[in-house]
């Protein structure tokens, strides 16, 4: 009775191998890949495209009426941040009016009473990167100290959207 349980044992046992051999997918076929062209992987060990030219602005470029309605857009999103004492919910709601989706998404979880910025004291200023017609930095000065605003568009005609707000003290 013991080697029939025994043998029973053993028998279980090889098809339990044999059945998860049997399931395992193909190793996967050994290929080599190599790379078409020279890789560079920051802009001081090369060009970052072809020829090392800058990427074109794809038709949107800086003119006055863009820089103002950046400069307004900073101006009025960054009013509508430095409310700490607004009720959480009417803060998120009319933040939410100036931001990407993203920053909609990153803002919702933030308690105003947290913001030390109780007003804005002067106009936005710009830092423009005349190559890049789609973002602009602008620096909004605020009783807590100057803020730094990422402003993101996706088209010449589309709006201006804030991304991040950064505090005086990053």
């Amino acid at each position: 009775m013991k080697k029939h349980l025994a043998l029973m044992a053993s028998i279980a046992l090889l098809c339990a191998g044999c059945a998860g051999a049997s399931n395992a997918p193909p190793a996967p076929a050994k290929t080599s890949v190599r790379p078409s062209a020279q890789v560079s992987l920051s802009a001081g060990s090369g060009p970052q495209a072809p020829g090392g030219t800058v990427p074109a602005t794809v038709g949107i470029s800086w003119d006055q009426a863009s820089k103002d309605r950046a400069v307004d857009v900073a101006q009025k999103a960054m009013a509508d941040f430095a409310r700490p004492s607004l009720e959480e919910t009417q803060w998120a709601n009319d933040l939410a009016r100036w931001l990407t989706p993203q920053a909609t998404a990153d803002y919702s979880a933030v308690d105003p009473v947290t913001i030390p910025a109780t007003r804005v004291t002067g106009p936005a200023t710009l830092r423009i990167d005349e190559s890049n017609g789609y973002g602009v930095l602008a620096a909004v000065p605020t009783n807590a100290g100057i803020y730094t605003l990422q402003l993101l568009r996706t088209g010449k005609d589309a709006p201006w959207r804030v991304n991040r707000f950064i505090h005086p003290a990053s």
